[in-house]
């Protein structure tokens, strides 16, 4: 065990960098103090997995892209809400990450989920590849919803982490349809059966028969991603308080979302500061050494977390939840609940029981990889993408 004292001097923070303020600081669900935790705040960001762009990965789709620097900011930020998921998901709220300390399997089986290369779950070249049938090129920008909508469809084939990835659209969270998502229990999510191919389960460095007490639960684990728009050009002041609550709760997964031509992942904020995980970095694409062994180091931001002013967010966001039990769920709407309540906070979004009667057709939760509804979510794809433009390289 680790002693209590113990200062994390392999982290290189300069603690100077973060504002000596006595507004609490929140990560993720969890409150700081600046004053008297924080290694614990340092400690807690750099625990976060972070992905940035790469270079020097193999070819996406055999022939394309190499790095995706300049163009695959956001989908590095959908890695991350969605890393953080499976963190919660395999490892718990409380892991952390300490240089130099061996970890467990689950987080190798987690970071092995994201590194770049076809056959990694949510790997860069898996959303590029399925973002095509949505009608996005391969280096072409996704904004915060595309992204959740094609995590949301990778999502089917990882057995292992058997999810149900609901995507929330019209600003409305409608309880009955999660319910019925995370409680429909099927063998492996958007599976009709579920004989588990081995060697898909194994390229990913899963051991057999993962996830089979799982798969036999009656909650399936809950990633709940609610893309927004906070304003036209800007986000408006009325939603700020409402944001910054949703960093407060234990389920949050943070936001993805970012200022113009740039994304980040929001992960807590400071006073009227964003604290934010930023993926412009170009690093060399990581192989497994001669042991088998994925170095790791390069997954961790070992530097000061970025901060930036809440008024400069851009008003196109996803904002992410998870819920890993039913119990979970059910504190969430409490919370949600009571949020509307607060003074000066305007709801982001309204959570109903049942699916209003204006909407045409109940939801997009049972998409497949196979699925032919591209047409039916054409607008959610691109409504918010064209605020964005590519970075130029």
């Amino acid at each position: 065990l680790l002693p209590a004292t113990l200062t994390y001097d392999t982290l290189r923070f300069e603690y100077e960098d973060f504002p000596e303020t006595k507004e609490p600081v929140w990560i993720l669900g969890r409150q700081y103090s600046v004053f008297t935790e924080k290694e614990e705040i340092l400690l807690d960001v750099t625990s976060r997995l972070w992905f940035t762009y790469r270079k020097n990965f193999p070819p996406i789709g055999g022939t394309g892209p190499t790095s995706d620097t300049g163009w695959g900011c956001m989908l590095r930020c959908g890695q991350m809400i969605f890393a953080q998921a499976l963190v919660c998901r395999h490892l718990g709220r409380d892991w952390r990450w300490i240089k130099g300390k061996r970890q467990m399997d689950n987080y190798f089986n987690v970071l092995n989920a994201f590194v770049d290369k076809k056959d990694s779950y949510y790997s860069i070249h898996q959303i590029a590849q399925m973002g095509v049938g949505e009608g996005k090129s391969i280096g072409q920008w996704y904004g915060p919803n595309t992204v959740a909508q094609v995590l949301k469809k990778l999502a089917t084939f990882d057995r292992w982490s058997s999810l149900a990835v609901h995507i929330a659209m019209d600003n409305t969270v409608v309880m009955e349809e999660i319910r019925w998502l995370c409680q429909s229990n099927l063998p492996c999510a958007g599976a009709a059966a579920c004989p588990a191919v081995e060697s898909d389960l194994l390229c990913n460095g899963y051991p057999e028969g993962a996830g089979v007490r799982e798969r036999l639960s009656l909650w399936k684990p809950l990633v709940l991603l609610i893309p927004l728009r906070l304003g036209l050009t800007d986000i408006n002041e009325a939603y700020i308080e409402t944001l910054k609550h949703c960093f407060m709760m234990p389920q949050s997964l943070g936001v993805i979302g970012g200022k113009p031509n740039s994304a980040h992942y929001f992960i807590g904020y400071v006073g009227e500061e964003l604290i934010y995980l930023d993926p412009h970095t170009t690093q060399p694409a990581v192989e497994p050494n001669d042991s088998g062994c994925l170095p790791d180091e390069s997954f961790h931001c070992q530097h000061p977390p970025c901060r930036m002013s809440i008024a400069e967010l851009d008003p196109s966001i996803a904002v992410g939840f998870f819920c890993n039990t039913e119990e979970d769920f059910n504190d969430w709407c409490q919370q949600i609940r009571k949020l509307s309540l607060v003074r000066g906070a305007l709801p982001m979004f309204e959570l109903v029981e049942r699916q209003p009667p204006h909407f045409s057709n109940p939801d997009v939760l049972n998409l497949t990889p196979d699925s032919s509804d591209a047409d039916r979510l054409e607008r959610f794809f691109d409504s918010e993408d064209e605020d964005f433009e590519i970075l130029s390289l």
